[in-house]
């Protein structure tokens, strides 16, 4: 798994040789803290969209940025390795920032995908990856599915 979780610089060198060979770059992110069919339909469809899926993972510190201190459930590494261990998933990174912005510009991908639930003004990095000739695909998501209705669950049934 180790091979398909890289560094920032190193994953863009990676991507601007595919890139080179006519490969398609699809980018998505997310924090995906505890994997669900929500997420394996979603990273299947995007990597429908193209030759090679690259994910972008928020770390720990960006996941407590946006979610607050009690997140993320699971640690980045864990995170990265179970994403990475998916066949429909080619490169995952981690991001410190609260958004993939950074990552975006630096990989340049042509096709950029996010759930349906954001709307497409609102995609951060939609404008960079239009602006080189690349689209925005927004994927519709698995209803009854999230990371919070699983720990709310959780709480119901287990908590105190």
């Amino acid at each position: 798994m180790g091979e398909k979780i890289l560094e920032r610089a190193v994953l863009e060198k990676t991507i601007q040789s595919l890139k080179r060979e006519g490969k398609k770059i699809v980018f998505t992110n997310g924090c995906f803290e505890l994997l669900h069919i929500g997420h394996v339909r979603y990273l299947q469809a995007a990597r429908a969209e193209g030759d090679v899926l690259t994910v972008g993972v928020n770390s720990d510190l960006s996941v407590r940025q946006i979610k607050g201190p009690k997140r993320p459930i699971v640690p980045e590494n864990e995170r990265a390795e179970v994403l990475a261990s998916l066949a429909c998933v080619d490169f995952v990174s981690l991001f410190d920032e609260p958004d993939p912005l950074a990552m975006i510009r630096s990989l340049l991908p042509d096709v950029l995908v996010k759930g349906a639930d954001w709307a497409e003004d609102a995609i951060v990095g939609r404008d960079i990856v239009e602006a080189h000739g690349g689209r925005v695909v927004r994927i519709p998501l698995t209803q009854g599915t999230s990371t919070t209705s699983i720990i709310e669950r959780i709480l119901g049934n287990y908590g105190g």
